[in-house]
C-alpha cells in the first residue's frame, strides 16, 4: 500500500472490496493466439467487487479492459483467445471453468453486460419487445404473457415513456440514447448480481450521457447491483466510481479509492493519463484566446438550408421532410478555429457536408470569395481542394487494401498536382509533419493504432494545401492521451500553415480547449454564437447552459448528486410537407455575442 492509500500493482492479490464480495478475480491471464505466436493481453489481474459497488477500470485502448470483461462474460473469441490462468469467482462458481452450456444460464441472469454500441448489439430485424421477452423467457419459467409484462416493467424502469408502444418498435426507430436505455433494460430485466458496462456512453451526446449515468445510479440504489464500468473517460470515472483500477498493456498498474487516484496518483502512467484530460477552463495545451484577423474569410455561409424528403406509400410520394439545417450563417477566417457544437441530429455534420459539397443545399456558400453555386463542375472541383475533411472513424476513412503512402498521395494524383516521384517526396514530408516515420508509408491501415490512423487522415487532408479543414468528431473515439496529442498536432499545423478549422464536436471540454469561436446548434439552427470566452463564461441560451452543465468533471470532489434530466425526448427536425419551422433571430448582447431570442 502506497502512502496515498492506492495500491501499485506488483502481482499481489487484491484487497477485499467494501461490502459483501460478489465477484473475485484472482491471477487472471488471458492469452491470444496470433501469427507471431501466443501472447498475454491480460496478465495476472486480481481484484474483488463488493455488493452495490461501482468499480471503474480505466486505461487506454489495448490496455486489456474489454478483454477482462469478455473473460468474465465467457465471450472471449475462442479458440483465438482463452483464459490461460487464474479464476473468476462469482460466489462459489468459477466462471473461467464453466462450459458454454452452463455459462449461458449465468450470462444475462447473474452477470449482464452493456456494450458500447447498442445498434450493433441489438438485432435489427426483431422488435424491441421480442428481444426483451426472449431474454426473459430464456432464463425464467414465465409464460410469454408474463415475460411481456416484465419486459414492459424493465422499459419503464429505465424511464422509457410509452413502454407498451416502444415494444413494437425496431432498433433503427429509436435514438442513440433510447437504444442504450433498451440495452440497460435488457441487462437489468433479470436483476443480475453484476452489471458490466463497457464504454456505455462513449458514442452518446453529453446530455444523453448524463441521463444514462444517472439511470445507472438510480438502478444501483434501488437494486443494489454491483457495476464494473469500463471507460477511458476520466470525467465519467470521477462521477461514478467508488474504486478505480488503472490498466496499461494488459496489467494493473494502480488501484485505489477514486478520490486518492485523482488527488495523489502513485504511478507516472496515471499522472500522465490525468494530465491529458481536457477540462473546461484549464488543461494541458489549452488554446489561448485569440482575436480573428482582419483579412477576408476563408469560407462564408449565409442562410444555409439542407432538407431531405422522406418518401413512402405505393407511389413513393413525399410524406415528410427533414429540416436538417435551417437558415445557418457564419464565416471562418484564416488561422481561426470555429467550433460547431450540439447534440446528435442538430445539423452539425450536415452543415459540414454542405460546405464540402457533399450534399445539395439552398443558400450561399462562398469559399475563397467564390460562390460555389455559380461555378461549373471543373471550377467546383478546384475549389474543393481548399476544403478538406477529417472524419470521426479513421479506419473507415482509409481503404484497407491500399498502403497508407498511396492513400495520402491519391488526392495529389487525382488533381494532377504532382508526378509520381514528386508525389512521393511530398507525401514523405507530410508524414514527417504529422509525426510519423517515412518508412510507415509502405504499411497498411490495420498496422497502425487509432491515433496513428487519425494522423494519416490529417496528412491526407493536408496533401492539397487546403485553406479550411473540417474536423468532424475527429478525436471523439480516441483515448484521452492520444486525443491530446492529435489536438496538439492540429494546433501546430495551424500555427505553421495558417489553415482554418471547422471543428465539429459534442465534447464541450475539448471544444473549450481548442476553439476561438463557438456556434451552438439546436434543431438545425444556430441558437448562440460568440468567442469561446463569451460562450463558456457567459452562456446566454438555456440549451448552451444545459450542454455545459452536463459535462462530467474529472474531479471526484465536485461530483454531482444528480444529473439534470430531460423532459421527454429531443424534438425531431422532421415535419409534414409545407410545415415550415419557426426561424430563430440572433441578437447581439454585446461584443458580437449572438443569442437567439
Amino acid at each position: 500500500m502506497s502512502a496515498t492509500g492506492t495500491r501499485i500493482a506488483a502481482g499481489a492479490s487484491a484487497p477485499a472490496a467494501p461490502g459483501e464480495p460478489v465477484l473475485a478475480i484472482s491471477g487472471l491471464t488471458v492469452t491470444v493466439r496470433g501469427e507471431d505466436g501466443a501472447r498475454d493481453v491480460v496478465r495476472d489481474l486480481s481484484f474483488t467487487l463488493g455488493r452495490g459497488e461501482t468499480l471503474c477500470i480505466a486505461g487506454e485502448s489495448g490496455s486489456g479492459k474489454s478483454m477482462t470483461s469478455l473473460a468474465v462474460m465467457g465471450l472471449l473469441p475462442q479458440p483465438a483467445a482463452y483464459v490461460s490462468a487464474g479464476s473468476i469467482m462469482l460466489g462459489d462458481t468459477d466462471l473461467a471453468r464453466l462450459d458454454e452450456g452452463r455459462m449461458r444460464r449465468i450470462r444475462g441472469n447473474r452477470v449482464a453486460m452493456i456494450f458500447q454500441e447498442p445498434m450493433t448489439s441489438l438485432n435489427p430485424v426483431l422488435s424491441i419487445g421480442r428481444q426483451l421477452t426472449e431474454a426473459i423467457e430464456t432464463h425464467t419459467s414465465l409464460s410469454r404473457a408474463q415475460a411481456h409484462e416484465k419486459a414492459i416493467e424493465a422499459l419503464r424502469a429505465v424511464r422509457i415513456s410509452e413502454a407498451g408502444t416502444r415494444m413494437k418498435q425496431f432498433p433503427h426507430e429509436l435514438s442513440g440514447g433510447m437504444r442504450q436505455r433498451v440495452m440497460i433494460a435488457m441487462a437489468l430485466a433479470l436483476n443480475p448480481d453484476v452489471l458490466i458496462a463497457d464504454e456505455p456512453t462513449t458514442a452518446l451526446d453529453v446530455t444523453v450521457q448524463g441521463e444514462v449515468l444517472e439511470l445507472l445510479r438510480d438502478l444501483q440504489r434501488t437494486r443494489g447491483t454491483s457495476i464494473i464500468l469500463i471507460t477511458h473517460d476520466m470525467g465519467v470515472v470521477a462521477e461514478m466510481a467508488d474504486r478505480v483500477i488503472v490498466m496499461c498493456d494488459g496489467a494493473m498498474v494502480e488501484e485505489g479509492p477514486v478520490g486518492q487516484i485523482f488527488e495523489a496518483p502513485a504511478t507516472d502512467y496515471t499522472r500522465v493519463l490525468l494530465a491529458a484530460v481536457p477540462r473546461i477552463g484549464s488543461g494541458a495545451g489549452r488554446q489561448e484566446s485569440r482575436t480573428p484577423g482582419s483579412t477576408g474569410p476563408v469560407a462564408a455561409v449565409a442562410d444555409l438550408q439542407v432538407r431531405f424528403d422522406l418518401r413512402g406509400g405505393l407511389l413513393g410520394r413525399v410524406q415528410r421532410r427533414v429540416h436538417a439545417v435551417e437558415g445557418v450563417s457564419f464565416d471562418i477566417r484564416p488561422n481561426e478555429t470555429l467550433a460547431l457544437v450540439g447534440e446528435s441530429g442538430c445539423g452539425k455534420s450536415t452543415t459540414a457536408k454542405a460546405l464540402a459539397g457533399l450534399v445539395p443545399y439552398a443558400g450561399s456558400i462562398r469559399v475563397g470569395g467564390r460562390d460555389l453555386a455559380s461555378l461549373d463542375r471543373d471550377q467546383r472541383k478546384a475549389v474543393r481542394r481548399d476544403v478538406q475533411m477529417v472524419f470521426q472513424d479513421p479506419f473507415a476513412s482509409l481503404d484497407p487494401r491500399m498502403r497508407v503512402g498511396d492513400l495520402v498521395a491519391e488526392p495529389l494524383l487525382i488533381h494532377k498536382i504532382a508526378g509520381k516521384r514528386e508525389c512521393r517526396d511530398r507525401v514523405a514530408t507530410l508524414f514527417e509533419r504529422v509525426g510519423l516515420p517515412v518508412d510507415a508509408m509502405e504499411r497498411y491501415p490495420h498496422e497502425f493504432s487509432g491515433g496513428q490512423r487519425q494522423r494519416i487522415c490529417i496528412a491526407r487532408a493536408l496533401a492539397l494545401g487546403p485553406k479550411l479543414v473540417i474536423a468532424d468528431e475527429s478525436v471523439s473515439a480516441l483515448d484521452v492521451s492520444v486525443q491530446a496529442r492529435v489536438l496538439e498536432l492540429l494546433r501546430e499545423l495551424q500555427r505553421e500553415l495558417g489553415v482554418a478549422y471547422l471543428f465539429i464536436s459534442h465534447d464541450m471540454a475539448v471544444v473549450e480547449n481548442i476553439s476561438d469561436r463557438v456556434a451552438v446548434m439546436y434543431l438545425g439552427q444556430i441558437v448562440e454564437m460568440g468567442t469561446r470566452d463569451q460562450v463558456f463564461s457567459n452562456p446566454a441560451h438555456p440549451y448552451t447552459r444545459r450542454l455545459i452543465e452536463a459535462v462530467p468533471m474529472p474531479d471526484p470532489a465536485r461530483r454531482r448528486a444528480h444529473f439534470a434530466r430531460m423532459d421527454g425526448e429531443i424534438p425531431s427536425p422532421t415535419r409534414a410537407v409545407g410545415d415550415e419551422p419557426v426561424r430563430v433571430t440572433l441578437r447581439d448582447i454585446g461584443g458580437g455575442h449572438l443569442v437567439a431570442g
